[in-house]
Formats: C-alpha cells, structure tokens, sequence
C-alpha cells in the first residue's frame, strides 16, 4: 500500500458526491473573462469573481452572466501593486468550502469535459491537482479553432495534444508544482482554507501554495488540459503586477 494510490482513509475511488467550487481573481482582464466565463461557469456548483473596484467591465460581466462578484482594495490595485493572495481568500470567504475547490485564472478555458472527467477519477481528497495548459496567443486562430474545433477527448479513450502548443510544467527542487492558473484541492480534508499573503504579484504567492503539499501529494491531472488564452506572445509574467498586454479581440 504506497501512498501514491492510497489516501490515510483508504483507496481513492470517485465519490458518491461530487461537490466543486472555483475562485476567480480579475483585475483589468475582462476581455478575458468575457470568453472564459460563460463557458467555464456551467463547470461549477458555485464560482465566485474577485475583483477590483475600480473594474467596471468585470464587474459587469458578472452581473451578465449572474455569477457572485467580489470587489475588494485588497489587491492594492490603486497603489501599483497586485496583491492575489489577498484576492483569492476574499473570494474563499464567500464559499462553503465543503467539497472541492478550484483556483482559476481568468484567461483559462476548461476542455467541455472537466466536469464530467473530473467526477469520476478516483481523487484523493490529501492531495493538491493540477493540469497542463494549451498556449493560445491569438484572437482570430481561437474564434476559428471555436468553429471547427480539434478534438481534445474521443471517444472516452483519446487525449489529443496537438491543438495548441503545450505550456511549460514549474519543476522545483522537490518535483512537479501545480502553479495557480488551476489548483484544484479539498480545503476539508487537508485543513488548507486560505492562500499565503504578503506579495506585491502575481509570481510567488502560488507557488507557496502548492509547496504546502509534499510532492508525493501534489499530482498532475494527466487527464485534462486547459487553454491559456493570451493576446499576444508575451514573456512569462508579463501581466504580474498588472495588465501590461493588449486586449484580446479583434484589433482595430
């Protein structure tokens, strides 16, 4: 019995009850949300949207879309600082945490099938989730690729991985770490409810996160592969301490 296909209660098998919640930080990626939220939200039992004051446009998409928005100062938008911890355990507050509980980025679109996979893989509810991403960086290839879409899961047995280029995994010291564009954790079991605090970006405070699991329990969700959207090539951390990249739309 090793602990990599046993949980200290027992072997991992899919649960009766299924129960999944998501947090959304969004401070000056509307255009994102715009594309993500519509489609990601039917995914959830409750998603909430944690944003700045100050951002009127996705504080209207939430309105939109009838999805719990959370405008908060505590990302310290104002004073030239993005503060996303703080933003993520705002939008942790307003759930009942309960079951599990996904932190997404804004700019992730989850494949039409998470929500079905993920009810039925044997999780453990100790260990920390996490997935690979497609990388999108361009508006019109995504519209066109949402018309005549390649398939990413066939016939209950395929995974195809060519629709996109795939993102890079982080690899600590200590082996692989699901980074925040998709942590998916159960905060009952593993008495984790709140997200570390104190930086100034979006570059450090994930990684802390993860790292509170030994890697034996941090697991990489082979099964599902979501699409980072981004508007244009850009380096990594580009958007860290605020929107720096151009909209994602079509271009004047």
């Amino acid at each position: 019995m090793t602990e990599e296909s046993y949980c200290q209660e027992g072997p991992c098998v899919p649960p009766s009850f299924f129960k999944l919640e998501a947090v959304i930080v969004c401070a000056g990626y509307s255009d994102f949300l715009a594309e993500t939220l519509p489609h990601n939200k039917q995914m959830f039992d409750k998603l909430v949207v944690v944003t700045e004051y100050e951002d009127k446009a996705t504080r209207k998409l939430c309105e939109f879309h009838h999805v719990e928005c959370i405008p908060t100062d505590a990302l310290e938008s104002r004073k030239g600082k993005f503060r996303k911890g703080a933003g993520i355990n705002a939008g942790l507050e307003a759930l009942a945490m309960d079951g599990w509980v996904v932190h997404l980025d804004a700019d992730i679109w989850l494949p039409p099938q998470f929500r079905v996979i993920v009810s039925d893989l044997p999780l453990c509810p100790e260990r920390l989730y996490g997935i690979d991403r497609f990388l999108v960086n361009d508006y019109a290839a995504w519209r066109k690729f949402l018309e005549t879409p390649r398939l990413q899961h066939e016939d209950k047995g395929w995974l195809h991985l060519n629709a996109w280029p795939l993102g890079t995994r982080v690899i600590a010291s200590d082996g692989y770490i699901p980074i925040g564009f998709f942590q998916m954790w159960n905060p009952s079991t593993s008495g984790i409810r709140r997200y570390p605090e104190g930086h100034t970006n979006a570059g450090r405070e994930d990684g802390l996160f993860a790292q509170q699991w030994p890697r034996a329990r941090r697991e990489l969700l082979a099964e599902i592969v979501g699409y980072h959207l981004e508007s244009e090539v850009a380096p990594m951390g580009a958007n860290w301490q605020g929107r720096k990249t151009k909209p994602f739309g079509i271009e004047d």
